[in-house]
């Protein structure tokens, strides 16, 4: 099949769903090598165009390796380890498509306002992310900065103790990080934000620490949405639900 006659539905995503189905079956592991360009682009019915640029992703996303030549270590090799399949998996559409401004936002509303609330109720292991906060409070670029943000955000989920939440959370990092350093362009005065995010996240923690779920949740929405609007990114995407 020419490499140009791909139908919409044969693009190189099915090549993406294909590896995702063997990963999340156990078909797949790390040490395991993908079948051959020629191999999947005959048995899913695309060019070998989309194979290439499903296996450039792959490589992009960190699931496999690949070597050019002849030998046992030529081709396309599996290296992510299977338990990180769903972080890995979100992280992969992320690259692969990418997912509306508004729908990431209003995934984290729903996820990060359960995560303080859970949080909130006990217990309160929110060590990590004291440790981040001071951090934050150094003097540093928004690339830095807005790194840390996420982290923190990752490390309150991760202390939940709900391993799918935390999970969801680090396949949507990318995401996350991408959308507020494009916010942090627009902003004509970066370090008035940075002060201000900061002592929202003080808030939030230290309602956390305090038992106060109703206030921590109220204001993670807060914090969330406060960004969004403040650097309007809405024009990129619809409004969060």
């Amino acid at each position: 099949m020419p490499d140009g006659s791909d139908a919409p539905a044969r693009t190189w995503r099915a090549v993406l769903q294909h590896v995702e189905r063997r990963l999340l079956d156990g078909e797949l592991g790390p040490g395991d090598r993908l079948p051959s360009e020629r191999d999947l682009a005959a048995e899913l019915g695309v060019g070998r165009s989309s194979v290439r640029e499903a296996i450039r992703v792959l490589e992009v996303m960190g699931l496999i390796r690949t070597s050019t030549g002849s030998g046992p270590q030529a081709g396309a090799i599996v290296i992510a380890a299977p338990g990180g399949a769903l972080s890995a998996l979100l992280r992969l559409q992320v690259a692969a498509q990418g997912f509306p401004i508004g729908d990431v936002v209003g995934t984290r509303l729903v996820l990060e306002q359960a995560v303080v609330t859970a949080l909130a109720a006990g217990p309160r292991e929110t060590a990590a992310a004291h440790r981040i906060l001071d951090a934050m409070d150094a003097e540093l670029g928004a690339d830095d900065f807005l790194a840390l943000d996420a982290q923190l955000h990752l490390a309150l989920a991760e202390a939940s103790g709900n391993t799918v939440v935390a999970a969801m959370m680090t396949g949507l990092r990318d995401s996350i990080e991408s959308y507020v350093r494009a916010g942090s362009a627009r902003l004509t005065d970066w370090p008035r934000m940075a002060d201000r995010l900061r002592a929202e996240h003080r808030d939030i923690v230290r309602a956390i620490d305090e038992g106060r779920a109703d206030d921590a949740a109220a204001l993670v929405r807060d914090h969330i949405t406060g960004y969004y609007a403040a650097t309007d990114l809405a024009r990129e995407g619809d409004s969060p639900a």
